[in-house]
């Protein structure tokens, strides 16, 4: 091997990016871990324990055991934090500049028309918002 250092170049990083995906998958697992509201603390902890200690053995073991659900709880969350920004957008929509100053019903309307376009609020919900800025 050490006739071809070209190729030892390429071990080497073919040795670190197997590297960096380890340590991306057991940082997974553990936030995964610390995620799932239905496992209680005895479990988070004695998982973490495991994972940490034999992290080999331990992240395949989660994986076996628990995998199955982690896209399911990945989703759920995404979810969550879907359904929390779009709620801030619209509150954030619906609410009036305090004393009626700062911006023009055009300006406004604008801004509602870019949050419909791109998808943040719906055809309703936008309707709403624009009766709220022309009554206004």
């Amino acid at each position: 091997m050490t006739d071809f250092p070209l190729l030892n170049l390429f071990l080497t990083m073919l040795w670190f990016f197997i590297w960096i995906l380890w340590l991306m998958l057991l940082f997974r697992i553990i936030a995964d871990i610390f995620r799932d509201d239905s496992m209680g603390g005895w479990g988070k902890t004695g998982w973490t324990v495991f994972v940490c200690l034999l992290p080999f053995l331990g992240v395949f073991v989660y994986l076996v055991a628990r995998g199955r659900d982690m896209g399911e709880r990945e989703l759920r969350h995404a979810r969550r934090q879907e359904e929390a920004f779009r709620s801030y957008v619209q509150e954030a929509a619906a609410e009036t500049p305090p004393g009626g100053a700062g911006t023009s019903h055009a300006e406004e309307l604008a801004k509602l028309a870019g949050l419909r376009e791109q998808g943040d609020l719906t055809a309703e919900e936008f309707e709403r918002a624009k009766a709220r800025v022309l009554a206004g």
